[in-house]
């Protein structure tokens, strides 16, 4: 079954068509790749293609589905875009929201503080909420410019993995 990668802003169908040992055969929305992948170390990988050889970096980012992804010249955001996340798009969908105007907790955790109030004017990638998890304390920002529509947490709150926390209504076009 192909899977879905969102990689920045685009997303890509990639399927694993065969595997002998480190030579693969993987196609990317239907264009098929013959790599040879070996993991080098923690996290970090060689793939020959074309008889190029380009070493990747792959970092975990702040749930399960998302990685950050380092070449020699590039980063890039990369989330898997599995069964559970196409149902939580479809639902947003259905409820007026979308991944670039909602922030949704990608775990449990809680809330250490709100950099934003409803009404407020904001701009993309500007740090809205700060959650702890796992020990660690992250930054959510928001996927674009507008004005925020509703704040549905309060600083000390305990949160749910996949829960809405903040919805901005965009003033971008082209979204």
């Amino acid at each position: 079954m192909p899977l879905q990668l969102k990689i920045d802003d685009q997303t890509s169908e990639v399927q694993l068509v065969s595997q002998k040992g480190s030579k693969l055969v993987v196609t990317i929305d239907k264009r098929e790749y013959n790599l040879d992948i070996e993991r080098v170390g923690k996290g970090i990988y060689s793939i020959l293609y074309k008889n190029r050889s380009y070493n990747v970096e792959l970092i975990q980012g702040n749930h399960s589905r998302q990685f950050v992804v380092n070449t020699q010249y590039r980063t890039f955001d990369i989330e898997v875009i599995d069964a559970q996340a196409r149902y939580k798009m479809s639902r947003n969908k259905d409820m007026g929201l979308d991944s670039h105007n909602v922030i949704i907790s990608p775990m449990p955790g809680r809330v250490v503080r709100i950099l934003t109030n409803v009404g407020d004017t904001v701009e993309k990638g500007q740090t809205l909420i700060v959650l702890s998890a796992m020990k660690m304390e992250s930054e959510y920002k928001a996927g674009t410019s507008g004005i925020v529509k509703s704040v549905s947490v309060q600083a000390g709150d305990t949160v749910d993995g996949g829960q809405l926390l903040i919805v901005i209504e965009s003033n971008e076009v082209n979204e």
